[in-house]
């Protein structure tokens, strides 16, 4: 193993604070925390001491830091990320990767140029029940699966103070923000879709911007829908997926986000990532002519796991995981949403990237 990486966390807000900061934290073995850049608090003192506070980016890169992680307002992505790959840093970017696919282009291209590593941060592929419906496709458990549909529900019926995802800004709204997760997780799972019909609108008389989605993705033999509304006050099953031979429903949501916005380390958490046995999810099939229902064991889940592959790339050379033309999908699936709900029409899925996803 190779020395820490000396790394830099641009922005501690909620995305730096609770999503990044306690996985660095708790991987010094991997990452020293040596720069933090926060406006006008100093709030990352109590989790890394001995790291620097900045109060702008170009204080940051005019250091000898490895790493920047990015987790500020979408709309800083695209010019933080161009200084810190000309001054020869590797970037991390929290999703969404950019708010369009011409400033994603940008940044592979000059990545590429500096070669310098550039990844977005696709966490949601370590979580519970991601994890577990991977290991369930895999295994062909369902046979060829004609229809998924993910969900990822809230319930806010009023605006949450102080969010600058609920002003009129530029890649804000839940499209963006938690639509990016589950679109991830649908090309992860089943590649490149055909076509695309989407109703995306505000739901909540004082929404200044989109609260709700439903998106249906076509792969011809093959429907994944995804859905999300902040007035889901009852939720229902967060997945269900049916194939030619059964079907497996989940509910519940992973646990960690739970415990990080608790301000827990997952180091304090005894089985950290293990899910209650109340949420596994439940498969019905059939396998070698012997039907099968029961409930299936949810996988345990972990961020952190996203932080190993990283430093594993970075230091060893190993193939990067989450790739900055991952991202480019995504928002490209955004931009494609967008133009469908707008002309109220389904419309091809043009413009995406032929890129491998890891599985």
């Amino acid at each position: 193993m190779g020395n820490p990486i000396k790394t830099g966390l641009v922005g501690f807000g909620a995305a730096g604070k609770f999503m990044h900061a306690p996985f660095l934290k708790t991987l010094p073995q991997y990452y020293n925390i040596v720069s933090v850049l926060e406006r006008h608090a100093s709030e990352s003192k109590h989790l890394f001491p001995g790291a620097q506070i900045v109060r702008g980016i170009d204080e940051m890169l005019d250091t000898d830091v490895e790493l920047v992680i990015i987790t500020t307002p979408n709309d800083t992505h695209l010019p933080y990320t161009k200084k810190a790959l000309l001054a020869g840093k590797n970037v991390v970017l929290e999703k969404p990767f950019t708010i369009n696919t011409t400033d994603a282009q940008e940044l592979i291209d000059l990545g590429k140029a500096q070669n310098k590593i550039l990844s977005v941060y696709h966490n949601r592929r370590y979580v519970t029940d991601f994890l577990t419906i991977k290991e369930i496709l895999g295994q062909n458990l369902l046979g060829p699966v004609h229809d998924y549909e993910a969900h990822y529900d809230r319930y806010r019926p009023e605006a949450k103070p102080n969010a600058w995802r609920e002003e009129p800004l530029p890649g804000s709204g839940i499209w963006y923000d938690l639509g990016a997760h589950i679109i991830d997780q649908a090309l992860y799972l089943f590649g490149l879709p055909k076509t695309i019909t989407a109703s995306i609108k505000n739901q909540r008389s004082h929404a200044l911007v989109t609260d709700y989605f439903d998106v249906r993705l076509d792969y011809d033999y093959l429907s994944v829908t995804l859905k999300s509304g902040m007035l889901v006050r009852e939720q229902g099953p967060r997945y269900i997926i049916h194939g030619n031979n059964g079907s497996f429903i989940k509910y519940g949501e992973d646990p960690q986000e739970v415990y990080l916005r608790a301000g827990k380390l997952p180091t304090e958490v005894p089985g950290w990532g293990e899910e209650s046995e109340e949420f596994y999810g439940l498969l019905h099939t059939e396998v070698n002519g012997e039907e099968i229902k029961k409930k299936y064991p949810t996988l345990k889940g972990d961020y952190g796991y996203y932080y190993q592959n990283l430093y594993n790339t970075i230091v060893n050379g190993a193939e990067l995981r989450e790739k900055p033309e991952h991202g480019y999908n995504t928002i490209r699936i955004v931009e494609l949403g967008l133009e469908s709900s707008e002309k109220k029409c389904t419309i091809a899925c043009t413009g995406l990237k032929d890129v491998k996803y890891p599985w």
